[in-house]
């Protein structure tokens, strides 16, 4: 018997090897190619670094704006466009333009303009953004606010596939980025503050049908989950997650209005043939409303790309108290962890832990406080997984209508959405960082289909200061970051919230943006800013880099909004806290406008 199994993992093996190598072979040889910028994150492993080194420490000084391009939308733009041979792909917030742009001559080829019913924008909670496209094999892939997923003919423009991913009059609704691995792309829901259920389904990228769609809480069978073989972190080792193992941890039927929501970034390891991603707070903010653990919220997962099967799975902020959102990247990275060389995930949470996971079984490694402020929690025990919350700061246990004050970080986390990215000369991480503090309050809701599903006030501040170097009053950090070792390797602290996705180059800098509008390049040894530049807008978009015609290039979108800019974008009176402007960025208003526009820089001569 015990031969046949070991023959049968043996053929298992075999047959997984040839499958687990092939990606998709179109959009990996374009990754490969450092001229291009053919995904969000640049490659699979949501790395966000570029081996271009034309622009270096020594000369990133003299760069210069080479051009520009307005999107016409004077709404919050994040992520950033592709760059595909000589062709970039332009996206914006709702309506979801998208245009075809050619480097020889910049000219536009062609342009896509949905049209989209606008009874979407009041259920998009944090601003109307888009976080970009996915190509592959000839096709540019848009995930529409209405939750249309749209596949369109790199080349023409024209639509080849559209489905449908959600249903907008429940509040489901999509501001995220599709993700190509292998021959499907996968994308998530948006809505945890409606009560939306949350998933991650995958697609032909061919023909738009459905492969497989896996929820975040509820039955077994609809997570995709096998109690005897999906994994979890239990009592310092690996063990199966059990039967019902979310359907134990809610309250009756609450599960089905339960959250859970996967609108990040999902990064893929070929040689495991597994996506990796995280998933968002459960419904309502009031915990009072729904006692246990809320399971599979606030969670990262593993799952099989073919199937869609669940891996393994970690909780990182259990019975979610705060409005800790566990839905930021994921970065593969081979590193050193306390001293051995390890394929490890690793995750900036909101909740202000940096996690460092073994990505091949899912063992907890490291768990430590990214930013000093951070004071709901005193750690995380490495035994249970489970951060140590501290009395004061539980709005749980303080009870609904109960001001909980001083909690940090606030809801926005010491890091939302805004992507880190990983320096494989350096081994570090560079973190864009909010330093924001808040008051939070419960009250009870009733769940309506459609309407705001949140129960909770919340008033946000500045966080303390974190270092001499840092002004009281400020709101961020750019952060270099060792997971190894859990440590801060230098910190530089920013007046607003680091809100832009960062980027690292082989020429020894780290690109990031600020909410004043300022795009920014340091050291990536120390942090020393070496150049900035002033763009139209705020930046909440993300550092790109791309090579055409010998030159390199470096860009980014400018347009504030999302959560820390929406007061500006949506035209919210300036005194709103809560879901609208939070406070301390009121002063926004004194350093930029609105804006929607994406400026490239380049250094002048031929090279």
């Amino acid at each position: 018997m015990k031969l046949n199994r070991i023959t049968m993992l043996m053929v298992g093996a075999a047959l997984a090897a040839p499958v687990a190598s092939q990606a998709n072979a179109d959009l990996a040889s374009k990754m490969k190619d450092a001229k291009n910028w053919a995904a969000q994150a640049g490659d699979f492993a949501n790395h966000r670094y570029s081996e271009l080194a034309q622009i270096n420490t020594g000369n990133v000084s003299g760069l210069q704006v080479a051009w520009t391009f307005s999107t016409g939308v004077l709404r919050g733009h994040e992520g950033s466009p592709l760059v595909v041979g000589d062709m970039m792909y332009i996206h914006s917030p709702f309506p979801n333009k998208v245009w075809a742009y050619d480097l020889n001559d910049l000219k536009i080829v062609w342009k896509y303009e949905p049209k989209q019913d606008p009874a979407v924008v009041p259920q998009m909670c944090c601003d109307t953004v888009n976080r970009g496209l996915a190509y592959a094999e000839g096709k540019v892939f848009l995930q529409q606010a209405d939750t249309n997923l749209v596949a369109l003919d790199a080349k023409s423009g024209k639509v080849l596939w559209s489905v449908k991913n959600g249903d907008p009059k429940l509040g489901a609704v999509n501001s995220s980025a599709p993700h190509v691995f292998k021959d499907k792309v996968l994308t998530g829901i948006s809505g945890g503050e409606w009560g939306v259920r949350g998933f991650i389904a995958a697609y032909d990228i061919n023909t738009g049908k459905q492969a497989w769609k896996g929820y975040s809480v509820g039955p077994d069978e609809e997570m995709l989950m096998d109690p005897n073989k999906s994994m979890t972190w239990t009592d310092g080792a690996m063990a199966p997650v059990g039967k019902d193992s979310s359907l134990k941890t809610w309250k009756g039927d609450q599960w089905k209005i339960g959250g859970g929501t996967t609108w990040g970034w999902y990064s893929y390891d070929p040689s495991l043939n597994a996506v990796f991603y995280g998933s968002g707070n459960p419904s309502t903010w009031n915990p009072a409303q729904r006692p246990g653990d809320n399971k599979w919220s606030m969670s990262i997962w593993s799952r099989d790309v073919d199937s869609g099967k669940v891996n393994w799975v970690y909780q990182m902020t259990p019975y979610d108290e705060w409005d800790f959102d566990g839905i930021n990247e994921m970065i593969l990275a081979d590193i050193n962890v306390k001293g051995k060389q390890t394929k490890a995930l690793v995750h900036f949470d909101r909740n202000g832990f940096g996690y460092t996971m073994d990505r091949t079984t899912g063992a907890l490694l490291v768990a430590e406080k990214y930013d000093p402020a951070v004071n709901w929690a005193t750690h995380v025990d490495m035994k249970t997984g489970r951060p140590q919350v501290v009395a004061k700061y539980s709005t749980a246990k303080n009870g609904p209508d109960v001001n909980s004050k001083g909690i940090c970080p606030a809801a926005l986390g010491s890091k939302d959405e805004q992507p880190a990215s990983f320096d494989p000369d350096t081994k570090l991480f560079y973190v864009p960082t909010n330093h924001v503090c808040m008051d939070y309050e419960p009250f009870k809701v009733e769940y309506t289909a459609g309407s705001p599903y949140v129960g909770a006030t919340l008033s946000m501040f500045p966080a303390p200061s974190a270092s001499p170097s840092q002004k009281d009053g400020s709101m961020g950090n750019f952060i270099a970051w060792n997971a190894g070792t859990g440590k801060i390797e230098w910190s530089k602290p920013e007046k607003f919230s680091v809100w832009s996705g960062a980027l690292t180059t082989k020429g020894g800098l780290a690109f990031y943006g600020t909410l004043e509008g300022y795009l920014k390049a340091v050291d990536a040894k120390t942090g020393k800013e070496l150049w900035k530049f002033k763009t139209p807008s705020g930046i909440i978009g993300n550092v790109f880099t791309y090579e055409h015609k010998g030159k390199q290039f470096v860009g980014v979108y400018s347009g504030i909004g999302g959560w820390a800019g929406i007061g500006m974008a949506a035209g919210l009176d300036k005194d709103t806290d809560g879901l609208g402007a939070v406070g301390g960025y009121r002063e926004l208003n004194k350093y930029t406008e609105l804006g929607g526009s994406l400026t490239v820089f380049a250094l002048p001569g031929n090279k």
